[in-house]
C-alpha cells in the first residue's frame, strides 16, 4: 500500500533539517607546483634545474621539498649587507655570475700568503670545489648566467686554506678567524678523512680561533660557523669529526631531491638540521646546478660538501632579516624552524624529545625553512646567557665485554643552587675515555632524564684501532635540546659485531650547557602536551566508536 502525500511530507520533514543552495569553488592536488605558479621570475639558465631552491619535480625530485627560498625573497629577503667566507680551494672571483658579488677585502689566500685565493690550476679542475660552493651561496640572479644563489645579494669572501700537500694547526685557526668583524659566516665543506676510521678534530690553536670567534665575532654577536657533517656515510659517524661535532658550528647533512638520505651521508647527534645535495638516481639534472672554474657552470655539484653552502645562505637571510641575531639565536632558530618536511630515512626514525620537538639521527630537527627563519627571526629576541654544569663524573675503571652492556648512571641537581645552574638544555657533551680490543664495533648511547635517547657512537666497521681509543672525546648530542636536565642520565656501551671484543671504560663527564629561561620552551611543551591530550581523546573516541559498532553488529547478528 503507497503511504499518503501527508504522510510522505512529514517523512521529509523528520529528515531534512535545512535547504542551502551550494557556490562553487576551486580545488587544487597538493604536491605537483608548477614552477610558474610561484611568483619568482629569473632569467637565468640553471635556475629552473635548482631544485632545491624551488622543487616542483624536476629530476625525478619530491615536489615542495626544498628550502623554501621562494618565501624569503618574496618577503624581500636576499642577503644584503651579509659576507659569507668559503673556507675551500679557492674561489673564481673573475667568473661572471660571482664577480659582482665578491668581497675581495674579506679575502685572503692562506696557501700562497697573498690576498688573492684563485684556484690552482689543475688539468682535472681538482680545485673546482670552493668556486662550486661559492655560486651555491651568492651567485648573482637576473643576469643570465648559470644559476642563482640563495642569498643572492650577499658578498662572498674567498679563504684558500686547502690546497696544499698538509694542512697545519695555524692555517685552519688563522682562516677561521679570518677577519670576524667583517665575515659574519664561515662556512666549511671540509674536516678529517672520511674514511670510517679517522678520530680527529681541531687542535689547540683552532680551538682557540673557534672559541674567540663565537665570543668576540661580529662585534660579540658571535661568527657564524657552517659545517658539512661528512661524506662517509655508513661506514662513518660524524661525532668522531671534532668540527662537525663541536657546540660552535652548525653541522649539516643533507637529503637527495626525493626525501631519502644520500649513500655518503654520515649520521650522528651531534647535526643540527639538513640541506640538499644530489640525487641517487643517474639523473643528469639532478645535482647541485651552481658556478664552476673558469666562467663555466655545472649540474654536477654533490655531497655535503654542497649542503653546507646552501645552510650558509639561509643564515645570511635570517641575518639580513635580523642582523642582531647571535650565533646561538642561529642554532635556535635552526631547531625551531627546520621541518621534517618529506625527509625519511631507512634506518632512524623520526622521534620526538621530552619537549616535543621532532628530531632524525641523521637529518637532526629537518631541512631548513628560509620561510619559516626570516619571518621568526624578524620578531626574535635574543636568547638568556649561556651557563655550563659538570653535572657529574665518574672516574672508575670498568670493563667492556661482548655480550653485555655497561650500563652506567649520573643523577645530577644540574648545578641548581648555583650560579651556573642549567635549567634549559642546548648542548649536552659525555666527555668519555675508553679503549677497546677493536674500536669500531663500540657503541654509545646516552638517554636523559626525560627519556630522550642519543646514539653517540655507531658502529664503524673499518676501524680496527686497538691502541689509541678514545681520550677525553667530547661526544655531543643536540637531541636535548630544551630538556630539563635534572635527574638520572644512563650512559649505555657495548660491542656491536661478530668478533667477541673486550674494553676498559676509564671515564664518563657529563657537561651540560644552557639557559636558565626559555619562555618559548614552555610554550611548546604546552602545545605539545596540549596535541598528546588531543590525540589521546582521539584514540578514545576511536575505541568507543570500535566499541558502538562491535556492539551494533553482535546485536544484529543476534536479532538475525
Amino acid at each position: 500500500m503507497c503511504p499518503s502525500k501527508g504522510t510522505v511530507w512529514i517523512f521529509i520533514l523528520l529528515f531534512v533539517k535545512n535547504v542551502f543552495e551550494q557556490e562553487g569553488f576551486g580545488r587544487q592536488k597538493r604536491g605537483y607546483r608548477n614552477i610558474n605558479d610561484i611568483e619568482v621570475n629569473m632569467s637565468d639558465p640553471l635556475f629552473t634545474k635548482q631544485w632545491y631552491l624551488i622543487n616542483t619535480g624536476q629530476a625525478d625530485g619530491t615536489p615542495g621539498l626544498d628550502l623554501n627560498v621562494a618565501e624569503a625573497w618574496q618577503l624581500g629577503y636576499t642577503g644584503k649587507g651579509v659576507t659569507i667566507a668559503i673556507m675551500d680551494d679557492g674561489i673564481d672571483y673573475l667568473h661572471p655570475d660571482l664577480a659582482s658579488n665578491y668581497n675581495a677585502d674579506a679575502s685572503y689566500d692562506f696557501s700562497s700568503n697573498d690576498p688573492f685565493p684563485f684556484p690552482r690550476y689543475t688539468d682535472d679542475w681538482f680545485n673546482s670545489h670552493g668556486t662550486r660552493c661559492a655560486g651555491e651561496v651568492s651567485a648573482a640572479a637576473n643576469n643570465n648566467i648559470c644559476g642563482v644563489g640563495v642569498a643572492y645579494n650577499s658578498k662572498v669572501a674567498g679563504i684558500r686554506m686547502l690546497d696544499q700537500p698538509f694542512m697545519t694547526d695555524i692555517i685552519e685557526a688563522s682562516s677561521i678567524s679570518h677577519m670576524p668583524q667583517v665575515i659574519d659566516i664561515y662556512s666549511a665543506s671540509w674536516g678529517p678523512t672520511d674514511d670510517g676510521k679517522t678520530v680527529d678534530g681541531p687542535r689547540e690553536l683552532t680551538l682557540q680561533a673557534m672559541a674567540d670567534g663565537v665570543n668576540k665575532g661580529r662585534g660579540g654577536k658571535g661568527s657564524i660557523y657552517v659545517w658539512a657533517s661528512g661524506d662517509g656515510g655508513s661506514y662513518d659517524d660524524c661525532n668522531c669529526d671534532g668540527y662537525a661535532s663541536s657546540m660552535w658550528t652548525i653541522s649539516i647533512n643533507s637529503a637527495i631531491n626525493d626525501g631519502r638520505t644520500a649513500l655518503y651521508d654520515e649520521s650522528c647527534s651531534s647535526t643540527l638540521a639538513s640541506t640538499f645535495s644530489n640525487g641517487r638516481k643517474r639523473n643528469p639534472e639532478a645535482g647541485v646546478a651552481t658556478t664552476d672554474l673558469y666562467g663555466n657552470c655545472t649540474l654536477r655539484h654533490s655531497g655535503t660538501s654542497a649542503a653546507a653552502p646552501e645552510a650558509a645562505g639561509v643564515f645570511a637571510l635570517a641575518l639580513e632579516a635580523n642582523p642582531n641575531l647571535t650565533w646561538r639565536d642561529m642554532q635556535h632558530l635552526s631547531v625551531l624552524t627546520s621541518k621534517r618536511n618529506q625527509l625519511h630515512d631507512e634506518v632512524h626514525q623520526w622521534r620526538r624529545n621530552g619537549v616535543g620537538l621532532e628530531f632524525n639521527h641523521l637529518f637532526g630537527y629537518g631541512v631548513l625553512d628560509a620561510g619559516g627563519m626570516v619571518k621568526m627571526a624578524k620578531e626574535w629576541k635574543t636568547v638568556p646567557e649561556r651557563f655550563h654544569c659538570v653535572a657529574g663524573s665518574i672516574q672508575e675503571t670498568h670493563k667492556i665485554q661482548s655480550g653485555n652492556k655497561l650500563v652506567l648512571a649520573i643523577n645530577t641537581e644540574a648545578c641548581q643552587g648555583k650560579d651556573n645552574f642549567v635549567r634549559y638544555l642546548e648542548h649536552v657533551q659525555a666527555v668519555v675515555t675508553v679503549n677497546a680490543s677493536r674500536r669500531g664495533d663500540l657503541n654509545i648511547n646516552m638517554t636523559s632524564p626525560m627519556g630522550t635517547k642519543s646514539i653517540l657512537l655507531s658502529r664503524r666497521p673499518r676501524d680496527d684501532d686497538s691502541k689509541v681509543g678514545f681520550d677525553k672525546w667530547p661526544f655531543m648530542t643536540t637531541h636535548t635540546w630544551g630538556e630539563d636536565p635534572r635527574g638520572t642520565w644512563v650512559l649505555e656501551v657495548g660491542f656491536q659485531g661478530e668478533e667477541p671484543q673486550r674494553g676498559v671504560l676509564k671515564e664518563w663527564t657529563l657537561m651540560l650547557h644552557g639557559t636558565q629561561s626559555a619562555p618559548y620552551i614552555d610554550q611548546i611543551v604546552r602545545d605539545y602536551q596540549s596535541k598528546l591530550a588531543m590525540s589521546k581523546k582521539e584514540e578514545l573516541e576511536e575505541e568507543l566508536d570500535e566499541a558502538v559498532e562491535r556492539s551494533l553488529k553482535s546485536l544484529l547478528s543476534k536479532n538475525n
